[in-house]
């Protein structure tokens, strides 16, 4: 069904040229070919580019980009901008998120395009009369963040892209205006998300044939998303943060409470920084630096995990999964005392987080025997949406890009902008609740993550990549809210220590602890009775889940000369477009 759903649209959209039919045709087939090698968990292998995304209809159109010359980081603008329109979600013009860029030759770079506060931001913001308001803080007009998605892919692509910025911005386009069809796994998710919706009469129209939900097999038309599309495509970034579509946003805010006027859009900039680098076991770890919380907080794991020898103890083995669990316990409550929008926090001790001689001490309060507890005293954690979208893009060079972005929730506010067409998302409910809130229930009021005009929230969005000897070897990422470091960090033991290939290593099973509440959480089918008990004796307080994010992987395998593209089952429609 879903293959049936990518052709028809492609073919609609004018996106899905002859040549690029039976490009497809040849994917599969080799797909195919490597499932008789490698089994039920065989990863699709090509020699010259790759994208991986959530959607399988995206990864198509960044690999057209590839093949038309254009650089990894031309096709992930590309793709961004089809998931837009695919994948709404969490596929967005109207949210924010953060890119890594590793050239074959030179240093990598990151960007941050995460959301800011807009300039009526104050900590106390989410109080009504004293007390915390969830409501305000993660479901109203005030939630939204000034968005960040199209001035952080501009600014990769002036830094980084070889074909025109135009071109990128097209295909996404063609699927809004000619219509795409809706997937089974579409359909089932917009109909899950549309009672939030129903007091948005512009969201409604958007998402719903006239009142009635889409089901699968449905033509989606989305006019007003193409108009703003194309105001992108001719004008770059002031297409969006200016003009029309400005000019819409702000009137949707002004009319309902919200806080964004068209100074917080016009003075938006993404943000170029120096990536997080770690080494584990010869390999060099490159990840997003603060507001992400997720290039330091992966770092600070695998330099605790690099003193066990987790092949010894074998996947999905007790001792491994504890002292994974410890690490992880450990490095989260870090991640929630220090870290922040460094803009706003000149001292997080970035350094000593990082450095092999913290993580020795670290790694000397773990009984190998028994759980440690997790004081309520301490910091409670509270819930960040699962709803994010990751995409892994390799070119022929051997240029990789791993982009992770996000509207917060899945569907963000659930605002659609009247006119525009697109969602705006809710991440200001990533800024902390208060000042001095910090209780045992999950709020947080540590000042590192306070709400400030301009300032970005915490995030644990965690796009990554590994080199060894000057050459990449693998691009990794997820959505889970906060549960994505600790998948990312999985990826890279299931490649590095268990030796797995791509497709195995995305579908392993998979565990999560942040510190608060203290429960290790796993996924159902993922590990042995016998190894879930031995835990438990251990001390380990287990929580079963169905699945645990949807990772995106490329491995770079330099002996056979190809790439190993794994696709995250857990969730429809994603998709590997190799050439």
């Amino acid at each position: 069904m879903v293959e049936v759903c990518v052709k028809q649209s492609l073919l609609r959209a004018g996106v899905l040229s002859v040549s690029l039919s039976v490009s497809l045709l040849v994917s599969l087939l080799v797909s195919s070919l490597a499932s008789v090698a490698f089994g039920a968990n065989a990863p699709t292998v090509a020699n010259n580019g790759m994208v991986v995304s959530a959607n399988a209809i995206s990864s198509e159109i960044g690999k057209q980009v590839l093949q038309d010359g254009g650089s990894a980081v031309d096709a992930a603008v590309a793709t961004a901008f089809a998931l837009a329109v695919t994948h709404p979600t969490a596929g967005n013009i109207g949210g924010g998120g953060f890119l890594i860029y590793r050239p074959a030759k030179g240093d990598p770079t990151a960007y941050d395009f995460r959301e800011v506060g807009p300039g009526a931001s104050y900590p106390e913001m989410w109080l009504v009369d004293g007390e915390y308001n969830f409501q305000k803080h993660h479901m109203s007009y005030a939630s939204v963040g000034v968005p960040g998605t199209v001035a952080g892919l501009h600014a990769a692509w002036e830094a980084e892209g070889r074909l025109p910025w135009k071109r990128l911005v097209e295909p996404a386009i063609k699927l809004a205006k000619n219509g795409i069809v809706i997937t089974q796994g579409l359909a089932q998710s917009i109909k899950r998300n549309l009672p939030r919706m129903e007091k948005y009469p512009a969201s409604v129209a958007k998402f719903t044939n006239q009142g009635t939900p889409y089901a699968a097999g449905d033509l989606w038309i989305q006019a007003d998303l193409a108009e703003s599309l194309q105001r992108i495509a001719d004008q770059g970034p002031a297409g969006f943060y200016q003009g029309k579509t400005a000019e819409l946003l702000v009137a949707e805010m002004q009319a309902n409470g919200g806080l964004i006027t068209l100074e917080d859009l016009a003075n938006y900039t993404a943000k170029v920084r120096q990536p997080i680098i770690g080494q584990y076991r010869g390999y060099d770890v490159i990840s997003m630096p603060p507001p992400s919380s997720g290039g330091t907080t992966l770092v600070e794991m695998l330099n605790m995990l690099e003193g066990y020898d987790l092949t010894e103890m074998g996947f999905g083995s007790a001792d491994a999964l504890h002292v994974m669990t410890e690490s992880m316990r450990r490095a989260y409550n870090d991640r929630a005392r220090y870290l922040g929008d460094p803009d706003y926090n000149a001292d997080m001790p970035l350094d000593r987080l990082l450095s092999k001689d913290y993580a020795t001490d670290l790694r000397n309060t773990i009984d190998l025997k028994q759980a440690s507890v997790s004081s309520p005293e301490a910091f409670n954690l509270m819930q960040e949406s699962p709803e994010t979208t990751h995409f892994s893009v390799v070119d022929k060079d051997r240029n990789a890009v791993s982009l992770t972005y996000t509207l917060e929730w899945g569907y963000g506010s659930g605002i659609v902008v009247p006119g525009a067409g697109f969602l705006l998302n809710n991440e200001m409910g990533d800024f902390n609740a208060g000042p001095g809130l910090t209780n045992s229930q999950g709020l947080i009021g540590t000042p590192a993550n306070l709400a400030e005009p301009g300032k970005r929230m915490l995030s644990s969005m965690t796009p990554t990549i590994l080199a060894k000897d000057g050459k990449l070897f693998m691009v990794t990422g997820t959505p889970g809210g906060r549960t994505i470091i600790n998948t990312v960090l999985q990826t890279i033991l299931n490649v590095v220590d268990h030796g797995m290939n791509a497709q195995a290593a995305v579908d392993a099973g998979r565990i999560h602890h942040q510190w608060m509440p203290d429960v290790l959480n796993y996924e159902a089918q993922g590990f042995s009775p016998d190894t879930l008990k031995a835990l438990e004796a251990r001390g380990h307080a287990l929580n079963q889940r169905v699945n645990q994010g949807s990772a995106e992987v490329i491995v770079n395998n330099v002996e056979a000369s190809v790439l190993e593209g794994g696709v995250d089952r857990r969730v429809p429609d994603g998709g590997i477009a190799a050439w």
